[in-house]
């Protein structure tokens, strides 16, 4: 019970914490539930992640239920999903009830301004940190351009990648192409 109330909290915390919407969470996650409580390695938080991306519904939302059901199966997923949940509830219905009386506010223009840089900088740095650790050898940098390129000039689904990125592990994994 105690891991379940531990696990509630820091996915209540990540979950009012991190501005900007999944992708900002990814820090956070990182430092949590990877270097904190070691809930689940690096390579399989990037495994929850690019599946919560591709599968419906919120990033956040499907990653912290794929944590939780890791480590404690149904009640773990509840857990996590209720904790990365409840603090948009409250936020949001707070926002709601005074929104018309802020929006036009320029400072709080200006505090949300702010608040994208920081989560544009963050969202880099974690990018930066687990594309070190899975981008390895000619083949992952040449799987690596050739998506990025794919991205950027024609933005499909992430769905797409992620399937592409399924077979393209089982073939060269089967050709023997991953060994070191």
């Amino acid at each position: 019970m105690k891991e379940l109330w531990t696990m509630f909290l820091t996915f209540c915390r990540i979950g009012g914490l991190t501005f900007g919407g999944g992708y900002a969470m990814l820090p956070m996650l990182q430092r949590e539930v990877v270097e904190k409580y070691g809930w689940a390695t690096e390579e399989e938080l990037m495994d929850y992640y690019a599946v919560g991306q591709c599968t419906p519904g919120i990033i956040a939302v499907n990653t912290a239920t794929f944590i939780g059901y890791k480590r404690k199966g149904i009640t773990g997923a509840i857990a996590a999903t209720a904790g990365v949940v409840f603090p948009s509830l409250v936020i949001i219905t707070v926002i709601a009830a005074f929104l018309s009386n802020i929006q036009d506010n320029l400072y709080v223009q200006h505090a949300f301004a702010g608040i994208r840089v920081a989560v544009c900088a963050l969202v880099g740095d974690t990018v930066i940190k687990l594309a070190k650790k899975s981008v390895k050898g000619w083949i992952g940098i040449c799987l690596f351009l050739i998506t990025l390129i794919i991205m950027v000039i024609w933005n499909p689904s992430p769905v797409w990648f992620v399937l592409a990125g399924i077979v393209a592990g089982m073939l060269l994994g089967k050709a023997g192409a991953w060994k070191k």
